[in-house]
């Protein structure tokens, strides 16, 4: 079992975004039979192994082991991944643009929600070879916060950064290196929630950050 799984398929994304299904990924990330799946979440074994059948198609569920009872075989199933995300390409034509370039202000929250979404296209897509041929997908990940004083000094400090970047980019970028690889960075930054930030329904507004001085 790997620890995470990017679904781009969308019949797979809709296996996995049903509610039963969903509660049986979750359990199955240890190995599990229908029957005791079914006793656990209050289902006929019927329906549970029509549900297992389903992720099985779609590569969401393997199976663990067998074992014999009787003149029966039962089946232990296991979930493929920790955890799934689904891809936007799974949306098919409304899903955001695979060129971020496409969005004209580089400094909205449309441009990052792109940048983040071709990220998790062609990571999801990179990991599923890297798994297929058994070698490490090579990548850097930074995470961290910074509380800025004011708006001027969110601004200075994206001036500052931009520069650096570049200086790095120029001191390491080779565009004749033999074997070189192109490697993508990506740099955003967002007001972060003071709490985890529940469903909203059509229509509901925006919370809103105390702790943002340019909130409307």
């Amino acid at each position: 079992m790997v620890d995470l799984r990017v679904i781009d398929d969308p019949a797979a994304a809709a296996a996995a975004l049903d509610p039963v299904r969903g509660r049986l990924l979750a359990e199955l990330r240890s190995p599990e039979s229908a029957a005791s799946l079914a006793g656990r979440m209050g289902l006929a074994r019927q329906k549970v192994n029509y549900h297992l059948r389903t992720l099985e198609r779609h590569g969401l569920v393997r199976v663990a082991s067998r074992r014999r009872w009787g003149g029966l075989t039962e089946r232990r199933m296991v979930a493929t991944a920790s955890s799934y995300v689904v891809s936007p390409e799974a949306l098919g034509p409304v899903a955001p643009p695979p060129d971020p370039g496409r969005v004209m202000d580089r400094l909205s929250a449309s441009y990052l929600v792109a940048l983040a979404a071709r990220a998790v296209r062609e990571v999801g897509q990179l990991l599923r070879r890297s798994e297929q041929v058994n070698k490490r997908l090579a990548t850097l990940s930074i995470d961290t916060e910074v509380r800025f004083r004011s708006a001027e000094d969110r601004a200075a400090f994206t001036r500052e950064l931009t520069a650096a970047v570049g200086t790095l980019v120029a001191r390491y970028h080779d565009e004749a290196a033999p074997g070189g690889r192109r490697h993508r960075l990506i740099i955003g930054a967002y007001p972060a929630p003071a709490a985890p930030i529940p469903a909203e329904k059509p229509g509901t507004p925006a919370p809103i950050d105390p702790e943002r001085k340019d909130t409307p």
